[in-house]
């Protein structure tokens, strides 16, 4: 294998697993040691640079750093399963005990740059276009169909997730930096906004339409069959404050999980989320199940809806039919049926929660924005625009449904697209990230980060009594972890981006650090082909997404191989080392939005030659 070149920021940013798993690439260890410190103002700055709402994402975020973390490979769980640190409920603390950081944010200028900007839609794919776009002079107008910012982050997330408050206030920095909000003004044709002044228009409308379910007695029973996101929209702006006392929701997914929680505080006492594939096979996230299940909510699998039962209007029940999963020689899925008796369930209510998909009819085709034939708009992944080189797309608009830091995520590349584009610039050129790589080396076995390593499992974050949550649908469920448990947590934080860097001509081949590895990921041997090398190393490298860390020929001719996939950070053997050709440096990677860093260095002077 060649020498690891650990001069390319994407190497050491791999080995981050929480911040490379994460779409906004939010500095995870660097925000959890400042909460350590309590130092909570300065963690939830550098979130918010990031991913934007803290407050709304440490409440509510998917969490694709968690699954990401190494703590959930490395640590034995002492006899139960190991668990990742709670990167998402450390986020909210940082958002809880900030101190008021409104003097901290970006102002926009008094002189505008005669740029303008429309963004359709006040969702955090939106808003976060806005609020990179705002300081930087660009006259941005955010157009809502609601009353107030938020998009489905208002609409269609439980107040007992997510607090109405937390949004008015993240929201609100964002309003506040002088943008243009127009509430309550749907934008009904793209034509006539095209015809308008703005150099780009960003759609982040969102995945507005639930999908419904065209089964027998679904007309007839219309009145009491609801969409799951219609409802949700209806329940958070106090429409309904109701429901039947037996409820069926059909659906797997977190819109799902949504639906039966708030049935069960709206009147809901047998309530039953029955699903079409298997427990696992679930698209809700593990612990958005676990909540229901913790609320008394049973979950129903592999059972497939038939037919809407009905008397007089009224809905008794609903058919199923029991199915299997199979699988074909390409390992694709089909349900089929068990042969088993159907199994009829009754119900007074039921929440159609199998889906959702874009609605796009304001956007006339003809006019150069292409679709699919799924009607899904043409999008660049990387740059987000669309086939009309003004019209950018983000959130669940671009690719359909997903999660809140995606959204942000599109927000940020829309927003670098925007300032590049409207500065004449190729939008295909993306701006590199800011790197920096120091040392922390404070003496011969010191370092300025703590390197112990905490052998405690996940701790918990303490739930109001439910006997509380279930009458109001307002109070919020998780009270969030205190000072106290917030710093435990935060201890077992590895330190991913404090990496171990190895210079080879330094090394004597002494093998101590072999000696001291807790892990046995650091082998001294004859280089090879990558495959047969991962399989000769002291502790056989079988994660293949996981780099190998490689030196250049040591004095015998053998090389240094790290196996970077179970490495604890812990500084050993660096403390170990006689010579010091091992050493721990804080490895943090800024991503660039948009302004003059995401923008082409202007030509230097030319100098004459007398």
């Amino acid at each position: 294998m060649r020498p690891t070149d650990i001069r390319s920021h994407e190497y050491f940013h791999k080995v981050v697993d929480c911040q490379w798993a994460c779409p906004a690439h939010t500095p995870v260890p660097e925000y959890i040691r400042l909460i350590a410190a309590g130092r909570y103002s300065d963690a939830y700055m550098i979130n918010w640079k990031s991913n934007v709402f803290p407050g709304i994402l440490g409440r509510t975020c998917d969490r694709p750093c968690e699954p990401a973390c190494r703590r959930g490979r490395v640590e034995d769980g002492n006899g139960g399963k190991p668990e990742p640190v709670a990167i998402c409920r450390l986020k909210r603390v940082a958002a809880d005990h900030k101190d008021d950081i409104r003097g901290r944010l970006p102002k926009a200028p008094q002189q505008k740059n005669g740029k303008r900007v429309a963004c359709i839609g006040a969702g955090p794919a939106s808003l976060t276009v806005a609020r990179d776009l705002a300081p930087l002079g660009y006259h941005v107008v955010v157009f809502d169909g609601d009353p107030q910012a938020g998009g489905m982050m208002r609409t269609q997330i439980p107040k007992f997730r997510l607090p109405e408050s937390v949004i008015d206030e993240e929201a609100g920095y964002i309003l506040d930096m002088g943008m243009e909000f127009r509430a309550g003004a749907r934008i009904e044709s793209m034509r006539e906004l095209l015809a308008g002044d703005y150099d780009a228009i960003f759609v982040g409308s969102g995945a507005p339409r639930g999908r419904d379910l065209d089964i027998p007695g679904r007309r007839e029973a219309a009145a009491h069959i609801h969409i799951g996101i219609d409802w949700l929209a209806s329940v958070a702006f106090g429409h309904t404050t109701r429901i039947g006392k037996r409820v069926i929701v059909l659906g797997g997914g977190n819109t799902a999980m949504d639906c039966c929680r708030s049935s069960r505080r709206l009147g809901g006492e047998d309530v039953k989320v029955i699903v079409r594939s298997g427990f696992e096979e679930m698209k809700a996230s593990p612990w958005e199940k676990e909540d229901a299940m913790h609320e008394g909510i049973p979950i129903l699998n592999d059972l497939v809806p038939k037919a809407f039962t009905h008397e007089g209007g009224r809905l008794t029940g609903i058919t199923f039919e029991k199915v299997k999963a199979a699988y074909d020689a390409r390992g694709r899925r089909s349900l089929v049926p068990t042969g088993e008796p159907d199994q009829h369930f009754e119900c007074d209510d039921a929440l159609v929660a199998v889906g959702q998909e874009n609605a796009f009819p304001w956007i006339e085709r003809g006019i150069g924005i292409g679709f699919n034939r799924w009607g899904m708009p043409t999008v660049d992944p990387v740059t987000m625009q669309s086939t009309l080189p003004r019209v950018f797309f983000g959130g669940d608009a671009a690719f359909g449904p997903k999660n809140i830091i995606w959204a942000v995520a599109h927000g940020h590349e829309a927003a670098v697209s925007i300032d590049k584009l409207c500065h004449g610039e190729d939008i295909r050129v993306r701006p590199a990230p800011e790197v920096n790589l120091v040392s922390q080396k404070m003496g011969i076995h010191e370092w300025s980060y703590d390197n112990q390593i905490s052998p405690e499992q996940r701790y918990r974050v303490p739930w109001k009594d439910t006997r509380i949550t279930l009458k109001d649908i307002k109070v919020e469920v998780e009270l969030g972890f205190d000072p106290k448990a917030a710093f435990a947590e935060a201890q077992r934080c590895l330190n991913c981006d404090v990496q171990t860097v190895f210079t080879h001509r330094l090394c004597i081949e002494c093998d101590a650090c072999v000696d001291i590895c807790p892990m046995d990921c650091i082998t001294f041997t004859v280089n090879g082909e990558e495959r047969e090398l991962r399989g000769r190393l002291g502790a056989p490298a079988r994660n293949l997404a996981q780099d190998l860390y490689v030196s250049d020929a040591l004095k015998t001719g053998r090389v240094m191989v790290k196996d970077e996939d179970v490495c604890l950070h812990c500084g050993l053997c660096a403390e170990r080392c006689p010579t010091g050709a091992w050493d721990m440096q804080k490895f943090l990677l800024d991503m660039t939005h948009a302004g003059p860093g995401c923008r082409a260095a202007p030509p230097a002077p030319s100098r004459k030659v007398a």
